[in-house]
C-alpha cells in the first residue's frame, strides 16, 4: 500500500487507543489556576513519547514566579530525528485546563467514553488534541515511513493564563524558534475542517479612579470613585463602543461578530471592597477590568490612546477625582499568510480526507501563535484540531471520537507531506 494508504489505516486501527489516550488526559487534572498536576502529566506524556522513539526533555519554567514547589511548572518536549535536522514540523499542544465550574452531568476528570464521544474538561480543549497528535507521529511509525526531517512535539504549561510559563519559556530558550524548526501545528479544538491562520490583538487594563471618602450621611463631603466610574463606563458605551463597530477586519475571524474590533468589561470593584460588612462610607475608590481585543489593521499606540483619551474626558470637570490606568496584557494580532506550504499542505489533506475543502479562520482570542511567532519567529504556525471550539470551557465539555481519528490522520498526512518521506 502507499506511505498515505498505510499512515491512514494506522490511525483508523489506534481508534479506540486514541480515545483512551484522550481520556487518561483528561483524568489527570491539570487545572488553571492554580496549576495543578502539570508535572504528572507531562511526565505522562514524556513517558508516551520516548516509547514512541522520540528523545525527551522536560523543561521546568525556573525563574519565573508562578514556578512553584506547589504548583510546578513543567513542559516537555519529544524530537524524533529523520535523515536530516530540517524540514522540522513541531506539534505543540497545551496541558492546562481551565477549573471546571458547576454544571456538570458527568464527573469532569472521569474521562468517561460514551456514544462516540469523550467526555471531560480538557476533552475539546485541548487534550483530545493533544492525543490526536500523539498518534498523529505514532501512526507514521507503525507505517513504516521513514521520514528525511524531523518531528517535535511538545506539552506546554499555562497556555489558558497567557503561555508565558509555556510555548514563550520555549521559544525564549531557543527549543521553539526559526532556528531549528519550520512549521508548527497547534491543535486546538478549531474543527477538522478549519485552519486558523491568526488572532486579534488584546490590550487588557485596570482603569482605578479614586475620590475623597466622608462619612455616608453627608456625601456632598466626599467624593464618590463609583459616581465617577458610571461617567467612564457610560462614555465607555456611547463614544468607544460605536467607533469599534465600525472597524472591520479582512482577516477570516469567527465567530461573524468578533471581525469588529470590541471590548468588555470584565469586574468591577468600589467602595470599601477590603472589609466583610460595608462600612457608611462614600466610596473613595473603584476600579474596572477592560478587555479590548483589537484588529491586525489598528495601530497598538493609538488603541492606548484612544482609551486613555474616553477615560479623560469622561471624568473631565470632576473635581476631586484622579484616575491611573494599568496595563495587564498586551498581545499583537498575528496572521499566517495563506499561500505559504504549511497552509496550502494542511488545506489538500483536510480536502483529501474529508472531501470538503478547508475553511481558513482566524480566533477571537489568543493562543500560542503569539509566542511561537513573536518570539520564536516562526512564520509558518496555524492551529488545527479535533473539537468544537464553543464546547470549550463549558460543562459536560466533549469530543467526538470519529473527529479525533480524521484531525489525527490530517495532521499525519500533512508532517509527512512537510517534513518528507526519505527515499532509499
Amino acid at each position: 500500500m502507499p506511505h498515505r494508504e498505510r499512515i491512514l489505516a494506522q490511525v483508523e486501527a489506534a481508534r479506540d487507543e486514541l480515545a483512551a489516550l484522550t481520556a487518561a488526559l483528561v483524568r489527570i487534572p491539570t487545572v488553571n489556576p492554580p496549576g495543578e498536576a502539570y508535572d504528572v502529566c507531562a511526565t505522562a506524556i514524556g513517558d508516551w513519547l520516548a516509547a514512541a522513539g522520540f528523545d525527551v526533555a522536560y523543561v521546568p519554567a525556573d525563574g519565573r514566579p508562578e514556578h512553584t514547589a506547589a504548583c510546578p511548572r513543567v513542559n516537555v518536549v519529544g524530537r524524533r530525528p529523520g535523515r536530516s535536522a530540517r524540514p522540522c514540523l513541531h506539534l505543540n499542544g497545551h496541558l492546562d485546563v481551565v477549573p471546571p465550574g458547576d454544571g456538570w452531568t458527568v464527573d469532569p476528570f472521569g474521562g468517561l467514553v460514551r456514544d462516540g464521544r469523550v467526555y471531560g474538561r480538557g476533552a475539546c480543549d485541548m487534550k483530545g488534541g493533544l492525543a490526536a497528535a500523539m498518534i498523529a507521529v505514532e501512526a507514521v511509525r507503525r507505517a513504516g515511513v521513514e521520514l528525511a526531517g524531523t518531528i517535535e512535539l511538545s506539552a506546554t504549561v499555562d497556555e489558558e493564563s497567557g503561555g508565558w510559563a509555556g510555548a514563550a519559556l520555549l521559544a525564549a530558550r531557543g527549543l521553539l524558534t526559526s532556528k531549528t524548526v519550520d512549521f508548527v501545528i497547534i491543535p486546538e479544538p478549531l474543527g477538522v475542517d478549519r485552519i486558523c491562520v491568526g488572532h486579534r490583538g488584546v490590550y487588557w487594563t485596570r482603569i482605578s479612579l479614586h475620590g475623597r471618602v466622608a462619612h455616608g450621611s453627608m456625601p456632598f463631603l466626599g467624593v464618590s470613585a463609583v459616581e465617577a466610574m458610571g461617567s467612564v463606563l457610560e462614555a465607555l458605551r456611547k463614544d468607544l463602543a460605536p467607533r469599534l463597530a465600525s472597524r472591520r477586519t479582512s482577516v477570516p475571524v469567527v465567530p461573524e461578530g468578533a471581525r469588529q474590533a470590541t471590548f468588555n468589561v470584565n469586574a468591577i470593584s468600589g467602595g470599601q471592597v477590603d472589609h466583610p460588612v460595608q462600612t457608611p462610607c462614600v466610596a473613595d475608590r473603584c476600579s474596572i477590568i477592560v478587555d479590548r481585543r483589537f484588529l491586525l489593521e489598528e495601530n497598538f499606540d493609538r488603541v492606548r490612546e484612544e482609551l486613555a483619551s474616553v477615560v479623560s474626558q469622561a471624568i473631565e470637570g470632576r473635581d476631586g477625582i484622579r484616575h491611573r490606568i494599568d496595563e495587564l496584557l498586551v498581545v499583537e494580532p498575528v496572521r499566517t499568510p495563506e499561500d505559504v506550504p504549511l497552509v496550502k499542505a494542511l488545506a489538500a489533506q483536510i480536502e483529501g480526507v474529508t472531501a470538503r475543502p478547508a475553511t481558513l479562520v482566524a480566533s477571537p482570542g489568543t493562543y500560542d501563535h503569539k509566542h511561537v511567532a513573536r518570539i520564536g519567529g516562526i512564520e509558518q504556525c496555524v492551529a488545527y484540531g479535533p473539537g468544537i471550539l464553543e464546547l470549550a470551557h463549558q460543562p459536560d465539555e466533549w469530543c467526538g471520537i470519529d473527529d479525533l481519528v480524521t484531525a489525527s490522520q490530517i495532521m499525519a498526512l500533512t508532517l509527512t507531506e512537510l517534513v518528507g518521506v526519505a527515499r532509499s
